[in-house]
């Protein structure tokens, strides 16, 4: 099935009344702009970039995911105080998120998306768009004018080019965050430091959520 899986395309949408949902729960946002803000997470199942360090594997296969309908996803995150919906994956923007959007909005909550930025499309309304870029699948340039901020996984001394690459491309405004990859942490995250010392414009993105130890 996985097979299968990758040799399908980003551009493919589900029907939006129903979207696979890999896991849904309320906890701390733990990385980038956003980090220490209570947040409920939307997983959903789906994708085809295939990170070889990527820790939740088995949201690449949407088939194996419940497809809920768009009321019962916002009645779960109607359950908690918090006010701000995270969309994520697998890739996220292999559906069309429009109708989630406007029922998570007209819900009173935020709407954050994090997208390697792959797909033909950006679909759903946005009120921040973190941008996360792999190697392993060259993103469509259409996400580079609607980025709020860009954050690349450093894994090897190389992706801090990869990363460079793409700050000509964004807006002005777009956040830049470098987060190490967490398996490599002892190695990259002293190089990270010294990175952003010496380039300013770059903050440092931590997985804080793994060192609480929370979901």
């Amino acid at each position: 099935m996985l097979l299968e899986q990758k040799q399908q395309t980003t551009d493919t949408y589900t029907q939006s009344t129903a979207l696979p949902v890999m896991e849904a729960f309320y906890t701390l946002q733990g990385e980038g702009a956003h980090s220490g803000k209570a947040a409920y997470f939307i997983r959903l199942g789906g994708c085809d970039v295939g990170c070889h360090w990527c820790d939740v594997k088995e949201s690449w296969d949407a088939d194996a995911h419940p497809k809920l309908s768009i009321d019962t996803i916002v009645d779960g995150a109607l359950q908690h105080p918090g006010r701000m919906a995270v969309i994520t994956g697998g890739e996220p923007l292999m559906h069309d998120l429009t109708d989630l959007t406007a029922a998570l909005q007209n819900a009173g909550f935020q709407t954050n998306i994090e997208t390697s930025g792959v797909c033909q499309q950006v679909t759903g309304s946005w009120d921040w768009i973190c941008f996360s870029p792999k190697k392993f699948k060259k993103p469509n340039p259409a996400i580079f004018e609607q980025a709020n901020e860009l954050k690349v996984i450093i894994y090897n001394q190389s992706d801090f080019a990869f990363a460079e690459s793409f700050v000509p491309l964004l807006r002005p405004d777009c956040k830049l965050f470098l987060q190490t990859e967490w398996s490599r942490s002892n190695e990259m995250l002293s190089r990270i430091v010294d990175y952003v010392k010496d380039h300013p414009q770059w903050q440092i993105s931590l997985q804080t959520h793994k060192y609480m130890d929370i979901p």
